[in-house]
């Protein structure tokens, strides 16, 4: 069963279409007028504009012509640049097109029963996290006849025309689609996950593990059902739609149809001296302009295969406009990359995406305020909403995408499009339950651009641990709604923080309620005891308060162990300790290495310490071999930490 379905405007397409049949007209979309406010804000269209239902622009019209990728399609007049590759890329994945246009055999037009047909057409929309079905009628802007926003090459096929209507119908009118990103686009067809890659930033060309590496992530994305798309930026205005020395346009985005490693026969690794291809199908959406370079058409690589190898590599191109290049000439020629993951479906059970919305409130108690602002504003940054999530392993990749609610509807009331937003991101105890409050001993664990954007993303590999993510707008004291999505091959377990200290309860008043918080970062232990010079030591630390305690990861056959984690405590009072345990993970029975007792109270020094392991029992037990550096922090204020 799918996600709910939501209808824009209330319009239910079976409900409409029954009733236009029933009365043997064709449907005009009260809520979408063919006029002027359907097109802009505030101004009028040069020329005379006169909305055509597609019979009366050509014969025998179609929503869709033989295969949806296989015809190029044209921006039109008035359209908007960002549109016509994100329709191209959008074709590339039946799954997402047919999602995208539902059932659509049963919109086409059917000359054997023109009575069927109402004019009326739906498509489907994942607008700021709910699926959204809208209805459009099929009149067109046209001026002398023509469309004056995007169309195919194919005359008489009218899928992408509709399909930008009803995207203009969500957004408010055909002139809010002005500015949209591709990326921006893709999502709202698909419900994809967005991530921007900078090629040069990454060194994909003079990093090769780095460049496989790449590979590997875009082969799964593809196969996953994703969509990829590549660009070359260009410096200025001027060079827009300019071509390189190897056939390519600045400017100008490129879809991904295919990606291919291929291991080589015998005859073709003497040919090409490797053993296997790394390979890359992309296509220009307008049909033109094809790479000149190594593995194009007229290539000295392309003629050394036969038909034969070409079917059997896989190596084809069934589209105009199709052209195949090795990963290398991929990243030497390409700096921007948008890689759109599918993330609607969890794989064998297992959960890739978390999502939630939330909002920027304005209160005047401190407390409840969720509007502190950006990193800069100190003093109230960490009023704004916080979220945690736990990364179970070391290495991941995790992708953190914070997108503001699009205001575009409201534009002719003169609001801005997008705030400045963008989202902070804090390693923290592994046992933290309640909002941060100070930034004492949290690591700064990576930051987004800030930027006016619809949204913002960062992509990291993180440690394995409890991240605190806080989303925020450049400003403190405004208001508006935010969705934060965080996508991880392994389930993360994304949840808010919403109480800033343990509740008052029938429990904790019978057995005290806390009224000590202490931090504690334990950065290493070090010259720990060896029995014997060839012994291996697997440490790890137990941090102890009464009956709760976290564990850290084990460190391998080392005796000067990095630890850097970090657990904090609601304590009833300091005469509960603070036990820091250093053991020895070994495969029968852990070996205990020793520890450190602390009292943890409010006036002791916050600075950076070391102590000597000592036997169990307390303070004053027998030293042991090695010491331990931390860093403790105790209040009787439980908001401070």
């Amino acid at each position: 069963m799918g996600p709910p379905l939501k209808f824009f405007k209330n319009q239910k397409y079976q409900e409409l279409k029954q009733e236009c049949i029933k009365d043997s007209r064709l449907f005009c979309d009260p809520t979408f007028l063919p006029e002027n406010d359907s097109l802009f804000y505030n101004r009028l269209l040069p020329g005379k504009v006169v909305w055509k239902r597609p019979q009366d622009i050509c014969d025998d019209p179609r929503l869709i012509v033989g295969n949806i990728s296989n015809h190029q399609l044209i921006q039109g007049r008035l359209g908007h640049k960002s549109m016509v590759p994100a329709f191209s890329c959008l074709a590339v994945q039946e799954t997402h097109w047919t999602k995208t246009i539902p059932n659509h055999k049963e919109q086409e037009w059917d000359p054997r029963k023109p009575d069927k047909y109402a004019g009326i057409f739906r498509f489907r929309f994942w607008h700021f996290g709910e699926w959204t079905e809208v209805v459009i009628d099929d009149l067109l802007p046209t001026i002398n006849g023509d469309l004056v926003f995007s169309f195919s090459t194919s005359m008489n096929e009218f899928w992408n025309a509709l399909l930008e209507k009803a995207y203009a119908k969500l957004l408010g009118c055909y002139e809010a689609l002005d500015g949209l990103t591709i990326t921006d686009i893709i999502v709202d067809f698909t419900g994809t996950l967005a991530e921007t890659v900078d090629m040069q930033k990454g060194r994909y060309t003079e990093l090769v593990e780095e460049k496989y590496k790449l590979f590997g992530e875009l082969y799964k994305t593809f196969t996953k059902g994703g969509l990829i798309c590549c660009s070359i930026e260009s410096p200025s205005q001027e060079e827009q739609e300019v071509e390189t020395d190897w056939g390519l346009l600045k400017g100008h985005t490129y879809t991904m149809t295919d990606i291919r490693k291929i291991r080589l026969g015998e005859r073709l690794v003497e040919v090409f001296s490797a053993e296997k291809l790394y390979m890359v199908r992309l296509r220009n959406p307008l049909g033109r302009q094809e790479w000149s370079g190594p593995w194009s058409e007229i290539s000295e690589e392309w003629q050394q295969l036969t038909a034969t190898d070409r079917k059997n590599l896989g190596l084809v191109m069934s589209d105009d406009g199709e052209f195949w290049m090795s990963l290398e000439d991929f990243c030497r020629n390409f700096n921007k990359l948008n890689v759109c993951r599918n993330v609607n479906n969890p794989v064998f059970g297992r959960k890739e995406l978390e999502s939630v919305l939330g909002c920027w409130t304005v209160d005047d108690d401190p407390l409840m305020n969720r509007s502190g602002g950006c990193y800069n504003n100190r003093d109230t940054f960490l009023q704004n909403p916080q979220y945690i999530f736990t990364v179970p392993e070391d290495g991941h990749k995790v992708i953190m995408s914070l997108q503001q609610k699009d205001l575009r509807t409201y534009r002719r009331m003169g609001r801005p499009d997008n705030y400045i937003i963008g989202f902070e991101l804090f390693k923290v105890e592994v046992n933290r339950k309640f909002r941060l409050h100070h930034l004492y001993i949290q690591e700064r664990a990576g930051t987004s651009t800030y930027i006016d954007t619809r949204t913002v993303f960062l992509s990291k590999y993180l440690k394995k641990g409890n991240y605190v993510l806080v989303p925020t707008m450049f400003q403190h004291g405004r208001t508006s709604e935010f969705l934060l999505r965080i996508f991880s091959e392994v389930p993360v377990q994304l949840r808010e923080l919403t109480l800033d200290m343990p509740k008052m309860s029938c429990w904790n008043l019978a057995r005290g309620y806390p009224k000590v918080v202490t931090q504690i970062t334990v950065h290493s232990a070090e010259g720990l005891e060896k029995k014997y010079a060839n012994e291996t030591v697997n440490p790890y630390l137990v941090i102890k308060c009464g009956k709760e305690e976290v564990r850290s990861p084990v460190q391998k056959n080392t005796v000067h162990a990095i630890f850097d984690t970090q657990a904090i405590f609601y304590r009833r009072t300091t005469d509960i300790p603070i036990i820091v345990q250093v053991w020895n993970s070994r495969k029968f029975c852990d070996q205990f290495l020793g520890q450190v007792t602390l009292d943890a109270d409010p006036s002791d020094c916050r600075d950076l310490k070391s102590l000597y392991l000592r036997q169990k029992g307390g303070p004053t037990a027998k030293v042991k071999q090695g010491h331990i550096s931390f860093k403790v922090i105790s209040s009787d204020d439980l908001t401070e930490l």
